[in-house]
C-alpha cells in the first residue's frame, strides 16, 4: 500500500499539470458552440438538400482540393469551411461570418489544439494518450488509497489550507467524488487515441481486425480533381442513399487518386458528425461506394460512441455540466497535486531548517 502511494504522489507530481490543463480546456470547449457567440449561429439547421447543393456550390466553387465543408448542426447553425489553416464561418444561405488564417485567430480552434495535442502535433496527442492512461490508474489507486480513510470523509472544494496534509484530505474526497466520470473521460478519451486500448476495451464486442476494417476507408482508382463538378447532384444523390440521414461533412481529397468524402449522420447514431460515408469520384462525381454505420460491428458502434461521450454530444445540457464540474475538479485535483508536491515539500524542509536554527546552542 505504501509502494502504492509513494507511485500515485510521483505520477501525479509529473503528469499532474498535463491533466489540469486537459480538464480545464476540455471544461471550455464542452460549451464552444454557446459561448463562440457569432451570428446566425442559431439559426435553424436547413435540411433541403437543393439548399445544401447550392451552398456547397457557392462556397466550393473553385476548389483546388484538401477543403471541407463541415455543415451547420442543431446546436450551431453556421457552416464552417476548412482549407489547412485558412478557414471561415458562414451562414447557411453562403453569407461569410468569419475568417480566419490562423488557428490563433479563434479561440475555439486553438482550445481544440491544446486539448488534443499540447500545440505539439503527434507528439503532443501521444502525451495526451499517456496522460490519459495515468488518469486511469490514477482514478483506480486513488479509490483503493481512500477506501483506508474513508471515515473521515469531507466535502471540500477547497483545501482548509495550503499545507501538505490539508491538500491531500481535499484530493482524496474530491477525487473519490469525480472518479466515476473521471474514468469514464479517461477510458473514451485514451481509446480515441490509442487503437489497441480500444480494441482490448472492445474485445468482448467484435475483433480488433473487424473494427478496424470498419473504420478503414476503402480504395479506388479515380482521376484528379475535376474544376465544374456539379456538387448539387452529388449532394442529391447521398441524400437519396440516405434519406434520412443529416448532411455532415464534404471532404475533397487534398492528393490525386483519393475520392471525395461525405459523412452522414443517421438517427441512430450518437458520432456528431456520423460515420456513414459515401465515396465519388472527383472526376465526374460518380457515387462508388458507401458503409452504413448502422450496419457495422457492434464493437464499431460501441466505439462510435466514445467521442460523444467524452465531448458531451449528448445527454443535453445537464451531461455538459457533469462534464465542466469533472473537467474543473480534474484542473483542481492535478494542480493542487503539482504545487503539494513539488513545494509544500520546500516549505517544510525550510521550516524545519529555520527552528533548527532558532533552537539556543
Amino acid at each position: 500500500m505504501k509502494l502504492m502511494d509513494l507511485l500515485h504522489r510521483w505520477c501525479g507530481g509529473v503528469l499532474g499539470l498535463i491533466l489540469a490543463i486537459l480538464g480545464l480546456s476540455g471544461a471550455i470547449l464542452v460549451h464552444k458552440e454557446e459561448w463562440m457567440s457569432l451570428p446566425h449561429a442559431s439559426d435553424v439547421r436547413v435540411t433541403d438538400p437543393s439548399q445544401l447543393g447550392q451552398l456547397a456550390e457557392q462556397l466550393l466553387g473553385g476548389a483546388k482540393g484538401g477543403e471541407s465543408l463541415v455543415f451547420a448542426s442543431d446546436r450551431f447553425g453556421l457552416v464552417q469551411l476548412r482549407d489547412g489553416a485558412h478557414g471561415l464561418y458562414a451562414t447557411q444561405r453562403g453569407e461569410v461570418i468569419a475568417r480566419w488564417s490562423s488557428k490563433w485567430e479563434r479561440p475555439e480552434l486553438w482550445l481544440f489544439d491544446l486539448h488534443h495535442h499540447l500545440f505539439t502535433g503527434d507528439v503532443g496527442e501521444t502525451v495526451v494518450g499517456v496522460a490519459g492512461l495515468a488518469a486511469i490508474v490514477f482514478a483506480v489507486t486513488g479509490a483503493v488509497l481512500w477506501w483506508r480513510t474513508r471515515r473521515t470523509f469531507r466535502f471540500r472544494l477547497w483545501p482548509r489550507r495550503m499545507s501538505g496534509p490539508a491538500i491531500r484530505m481535499q484530493h482524496r474526497d474530491l477525487g473519490i467524488i469525480a472518479t466515476p466520470v473521471l474514468l469514464i473521460l479517461a477510458l473514451t478519451g485514451t481509446m480515441m487515441i490509442f487503437r489497441p486500448v480500444a480494441g482490448t476495451v472492445l474485445a468482448p464486442l467484435s475483433s480488433p481486425a473487424a473494427i478496424e476494417a470498419d473504420l478503414k476507408a476503402p480504395k479506388f482508382a479515380v482521376g484528379p480533381l475535376a474544376r465544374d463538378l456539379d456538387w448539387h447532384a452529388i449532394i442529391r444523390i447521398a441524400h437519396e442513399a440516405f434519406p434520412t440521414a443529416e448532411l455532415r461533412i464534404l471532404a475533397i481529397p487534398k492528393k490525386p487518386g483519393d475520392p471525395i468524402t461525405i459523412r452522414m449522420k443517421q438517427s441512430a447514431e450518437w458520432l456528431p458528425n456520423g460515420r456513414t460515408m459515401l465515396w465519388f469520384d472527383p472526376t465526374d462525381g460518380r457515387l462508388l461506394g458507401n458503409r452504413d454505420a448502422t450496419r457495422m460491428h457492434a464493437g464499431t458502434q460501441a466505439f462510435n460512441m466514445a467521442y460523444p461521450l467524452h465531448a458531451g454530444k449528448v445527454g443535453g445540457l445537464a451531461y455538459r455540466l457533469l462534464l465542466t464540474a469533472v473537467g474543473l475538479a480534474l484542473a483542481l485535483l492535478g494542480s493542487l497535486s503539482v504545487w503539494s508536491f513539488w513545494f509544500c515539500k520546500k516549505q517544510r524542509q525550510a521550516a524545519s531548517r529555520s527552528s533548527s536554527c532558532s533552537r539556543p546552542c
